[in-house]
């Protein structure tokens, strides 16, 4: 437990994402890459509405959340709060509308910065740094920055299952059962050994149509068959790595869309596609290294939590080098 400290000691930085609405608490003071002291998640995740994210529902789970972090911590206010969402660029007009004002009554003037998700994995991921990051679970984003204010940030994909996310858990796991239902109808390019795995998860192929369509959660049902083309792949299948090889492919192709130009970028990739293992990282740095032969490749520094709550610490001491963006990276004065 932290000591006991004043108003303005901490800061907090929060990742909402699909599933959940994830909280951390640190120290103003905590240098580039602050220590989370506690952290806490939601039960559910904030919901979407006709509005776009809804405001009061992320603030009825962040408000008492924060209250107790800060309690735990003896501390009596917040200087700063980066709060980092999905869907922040095209939903978070609500956000933005709202969360100032409440903050303010709830804890005081505080600095507030509005963060889309793939811009907290970037600086959990490299920090402060020029480069590209590319953001892959069930989804996959890139995001690439030289960190002036005329380059901006520049993006690649992100665009859903349905439009893009080429090369995500979604892809790897919907091209898998393709290849099933492929060996199930006895075409060319099929997988046998995907067709065991895709009856073992969901039942008679057959079925699959009438087990999938339905579901209002489709990409994650999707990304949920991935870790099985990873085994598969594993075990020799080569319909199973010839997929793994075409998302490596999209994988680098987003990057070197991003990557900022001239010397030596540095590439990172973040996200829980890329806990496969080897038989995705293998044919990624194979394919980063024919797209980007001249960039350095690191591994992750952090999370996107861990990203929310450096953009978090930097903003009081005016430290954040990342550029602002209306829709990306929004930062707000204290109201009052």
């Amino acid at each position: 437990m932290a000591e006991p400290a004043g108003r303005g000691a901490f800061v907090l930085g929060a990742d909402s994402g699909g599933s959940r609405l994830r909280i951390a608490l640190a120290r103003a003071d905590g240098g580039h890459a602050p220590r989370p002291l506690a952290t806490c998640s939601s039960q559910e995740p904030v919901r979407t509405g006709p509005a776009g994210i809804d405001a009061a529902h992320l603030l009825s789970q962040l408000l008492p959340a924060a209250e107790e972090l800060l309690s735990r911590a003896g501390a009596n206010g917040l200087v700063a709060v980066c709060i980092g969402a999905a869907g922040m660029a095209t939903l978070g007009d609500d956000l933005r509308a709202r969360l100032p004002a409440a903050l303010t009554a709830a804890f005081g003037p505080v600095r507030l910065a509005l963060a889309a998700d793939a811009v907290t994995a970037y600086a959990g991921a490299l920090g402060q740094r020029p480069g590209a990051v590319v953001a892959a679970g069930t989804g996959l984003i890139a995001m690439g920055t030289d960190l002036t204010a005329a380059g901006g940030w520049r993006r690649a994909d992100g665009w859903g299952h349905l439009l893009g996310d080429c090369g995500s858990g979604a892809w790897i796991g919907r091209a898998g059962l393709e290849a099933a239902m492929r060996a199930y109808d006895g075409r060319p390019g099929g997988s046998h050994p995907l067709l065991a795995c895709a009856q073992a998860q969901f039942g008679p192929a057959g079925e699959l149509p009438g087990a999938l369509y339905p579901r209002p959660d489709r990409p994650a049902v999707l990304a949920s068959f991935a870790p099985e083309v990873g085994r598969c792949a594993a075990d020799g299948d080569p319909v199973a790595a010839g997929i793994l090889v075409d998302a490596a492919r999209h994988i680098a192709d987003a990057a070197a869309a991003v990557c900022p130009s001239g010397g030596r970028p540095t590439v990172a990739l973040t996200g829980g596609l890329f806990r496969m293992g080897e038989p995705l990282l293998a044919p990624v740095r194979a394919a980063l290294a024919v797209r980007l032969p001249h960039a350095r490749r690191e591994t992750a520094a952090g999370s996107p939590l861990d990203g929310a709550l450096a953009i978090a610490a930097a903003l009081p001491e005016g430290r954040l080098k990342l550029p602002a963006d209306p829709k990306l990276l929004q930062i707000t004065p204290p109201v009052g």
